[in-house]
C-alpha cells in the first residue's frame, strides 16, 4: 500500500538481479520504495545495486546503492552500522541471499558447503545481530529473509547443501524472533516455491539435463498446483504485508508463497 512505510528506512541484502529483469530483491527494493521507505540497495555486483537504486528513484522512492560481500563479517557489520549512521534508523532489514549448487552432494566439497553456509546462514546471523542495537535504541524493527521451500521438501533436483541452510535459516529466524520479541523486533521468514526470476533463466536449465530455459519453464510450470511460476512480486507483495503494521502481530513465523507446490508430491522427471 502506498505510504504505510513512509519514513522508514530498509536495508535490502541481495537488491540486484543476476542479469536483465526483476529479481526477488529487486522487486522487494521497488515495493518498498513504492511503499515510502527509503531504501538502502546492497549487493556484491555494485552495478546491479546501482540499477535497482535507480529504478527506485525512477518510480519515486528515495534509495541509495551500497557494494557487499556478505561472507566478509567485517564488511557486512560495517553496512549495516554506516546505514544506521547515515539515515539515523534501519526499520527493515531484508536479508534476500541465496547461493547454492544444484548437484549431487558427492560433488559439493567441503569448501563449497562453507561458502554456501556463509552466504545463506552466517551473513544472517551477522546482520541481524548487527541491526539489534539499532533496533533496540529505536524501539523496534522488521528483520526479514527469504528461505525457500527446498528447504522444507525435496523440489525435483538434488540442492542439498542450499536446501539444508535454507531450512536452517528458517529455524534461525523463529529463535531470533522469540529473543529479540521484547525489544519490539519482529522477525519472519518467506518460503518462496519456484519463482521465475533472472537467476533462474542462467543457472537452473543445467539442473534439468541441459533443457533450453523453454523446456524447464514448461516442467517447473507443471510442477505446481495453481500451473505457474510464481513471479517476484508475488514475493514482494508477501515482503511489503510483513514489513508494515499490517502484519504486527506476527513474528518467529513464515509466509509461504509456492502455489500451493509444499502440498503436493509432484515433481519433475528428469
Amino acid at each position: 500500500m502506498k505510504g504505510e512505510l513512509e519514513g522508514r528506512v530498509a536495508l535490502v541484502l541481495g537488491a540486484g538481479s543476476l542479469g536483465e529483469g526483476i529479481g526477488i530483491g529487486k522487486a522487494i527494493c521497488l515495493a518498498f520504495a513504492e511503499a515510502g521507505a527509503s531504501i538502502v540497495a546492497a549487493d556484491c555486483n555494485l552495478e546491479a545495486a546501482e540499477e535497482t537504486a535507480r529504478m527506485c528513484r525512477e518510480a519515486g522512492g528515495t534509495a541509495e546503492a551500497a557494494m557487499v560481500d556478505v561472507t566478509d563479517d567485517a564488511a557486512l557489520a560495517d553496512l549495516v552500522s554506516g546505514t544506521a549512521e547515515r539515515h539515523g534508523r534501519i526499520d527493515v532489514l531484508y536479508c534476500n541471499v541465496g547461493l547454492g549448487k544444484a548437484f549431487s552432494s558427492d560433488q559439493t566439497s567441503p569448501a563449497d558447503w562453507r561458502q554456501i553456509a556463509d552466504a545463506n546462514l552466517t551473513a544472517l546471523h551477522v546482520a541481524s545481530q548487527a541491526v539489534v542495537p539499532v533496533m533496540k535504541a529505536q524501539g523496534g524493527g522488521v528483520v526479514l529473509t527469504t528461505s525457500s521451500i527446498a528447504g522444507i521438501r525435496h523440489v525435483g533436483y538434488p540442492h542439498l547443501a542450499y536446501g539444508v541452510t535454507k531450512a536452517a535459516a528458517i529455524h534461525f529466524t523463529r529463535l531470533f524472533a522469540q529473543e529479540h520479541a521484547a525489544h519490539g523486533i519482529r522477525a519472519n521468514t518467506i518460503v518462496a516455491g519456484l519463482i521465475d526470476t533472472p537467476r533462474i533463466r542462467q543457472t537452473l536449465a543445467t539442473s534439468y539435463g541441459g533443457r533450453s530455459f523453454d523446456e524447464v519453464r514448461k516442467v517447473r510450470d507443471a510442477q505446481v498446483p495453481l500451473g505457474l511460476m510464481g513471479t517476484s512480486a508475488d514475493i514482494a507483495e508477501a515482503a511489503l504485508f510483513l514489513a508494515s503494521d499490517r502484519a504486527a502481530y506476527i513474528t518467529g513465523s513464515e509466509i509461504v508463497v509456492d502455489g500451493g507446490l509444499s502440498a503436493t508430491v509432484r515433481e519433475s522427471s528428469i
